[in-house]
């Protein structure tokens, strides 16, 4: 069983982490994922490098440090830039003394989880349909280009007269139907994460 460190911005009941470790489990049936949750994107920039180098010493084969671009609650002003984000980011896998950059590996979803979650408009579909009101859902091509995909997802919630909580209904939607790979794949913060955990 390999043990592959995860370091999130959220909290210990975040959607992040609970759909990350619920694909890493469906990726892979070796691993297991061991958890830290920083609870916000600035505690993460702040200390990943050295909570990465704990999970390192603990026994981790590897770490991935996963975080969404797009902020909680949005400054106008000043938009995020994954480039600066990761810059800063392993600035402090550096400070932190990590020199193995390949145990280390950087993902930042484009534009928020629910980016991920867009590429399988079957479960969603799955998920808000009832016998007699079945829901269809518009396939997304490019769901790393959705602004806003979390309020695609609140949207889809609130025309079926729910309320979309992330940390309950995320996991929701991806246990709601079997895993379509191909179709997830067509986000490309997605596609590192499969492709950086697939390789630890």
């Amino acid at each position: 069983m390999s043990k592959i460190g995860m370091i999130f911005e959220c909290g210990p009941e975040g959607a992040d982490l609970k759909v990350c470790k619920y694909l890493a489990e469906y990726l892979r049936d070796d691993v297991e994922v061991v958890p830290v949750t920083l609870d916000n994107k600035a505690n993460l920039l702040r200390d990943a490098g050295k909570t990465a180098k704990q999970l390192l010493v603990d026994g981790c084969c590897c770490v991935l440090i996963i975080w969404d671009l797009r902020p909680a609650w949005p400054d106008k002003k000043n938009k995020p830039c994954r480039t600066a984000e990761c810059q800063a980011v392993l600035q402090g896998v550096a400070d932190a003394g990590v020199t193995t950059g390949h145990l280390v590996h950087l993902i930042c979803i484009e534009q928020e989880l629910e980016s991920w979650l867009l590429t399988n408009e079957r479960a969603i579909s799955e998920l808000l349909s009832t016998s007699a009101h079945p829901y269809q859902v518009s396939r997304i091509k490019r769901p790393d280009r959705v602004m806003q995909p979390k309020a695609v997802m609140v949207e889809h919630f609130k025309t079926r007269g729910w309320r979309y909580d992330d940390k309950v209904d995320a996991i929701r939607v991806l246990r709601a139907a079997d895993i379509d790979v191909q179709r997830m794949r067509r986000s490309e913060s997605f596609s590192r994460f499969e492709q950086k955990l697939v390789a630890c």
